[in-house]
């Protein structure tokens, strides 16, 4: 699967992602943005384009009808951020923490999860389409009716994640890790899994497998 990057200028203005505060006007766009604090703030139709944002703080803050585009985060914190009736559309998450993170009815794709934490994070009634999770921990994530579509798991922790009413036909969890995990037997119809996955699924259905 071949992801869209960003389309990112090269001439970037230097700013402060509470620019947005000072007029009714809540769009960034072409923005070189680093150690802004937006914690515990109500963000409403927001518009991010072509930025670079690091080192900034999101918790606890909700994007409600947010657009988030050609973008990429890097070194973010996003605890505790609510993504609600949101867009989200080639961006790059590079060593960012998403703890417990709320994504609900969002439109996510051709966005990458590099390297990061999205531990419990909550993902609900949502459409994935080219995404990539590398090298990041999903554990105790919950995925509640999504469809997904071109959407890979590279080398994942997938500890005690939960796939409810989300069918992972076409889906490669083959080299991420789990002993726990929560899926039903519709869920895993045409799933990719390792042999060993295979017979720790089984046991988690109740099979006994014998040699």
């Amino acid at each position: 699967m071949k992801l869209v990057a960003p389309k990112i200028t090269s001439a970037l203005t230097d700013c402060d992602f509470n620019d947005i505060w000072k007029s009714d006007d809540t769009s960034l766009e072409d923005c070189s943005i680093q150690d802004s604090d937006v914690s515990q703030q109500m963000i409403e139709k927001a518009y991010i384009s072509q930025c670079i944002i690091k080192n900034t703080k999101f918790t606890d803050s909700t994007f409600y009808r947010g657009n988030i585009s050609d973008t990429r985060f890097e070194n973010c914190d996003f605890s505790n951020v609510t993504f609600d009736n949101s867009s989200i559309h080639r961006v790059e998450f590079v060593n960012c923490k998403l703890l417990g993170a709320n994504f609900v009815e969002t439109y996510i794709g051709h966005v990458s999860f590099d390297n990061s934490i999205l531990q419990l994070a909550s993902f609900a009634t949502l459409k994935f389409e080219k995404v990539l999770f590398q090298q990041t921990s999903l554990e105790q994530a919950g995925f509640f009716e999504c469809k997904c579509k071109d959407t890979y798991f590279q080398a994942c922790s997938l500890q005690k994640a939960t796939f409810d009413r989300t069918p992972l036909k076409g889906i490669d969890l083959s080299t991420s890790t789990f002993t726990s995990i929560t899926i039903g037997l519709e869920e895993l119809r045409g799933c990719k899994v390792s042999s060993q996955q295979a017979i720790q699924l089984a046991s988690l259905i109740g099979l006994q497998v014998v040699d």
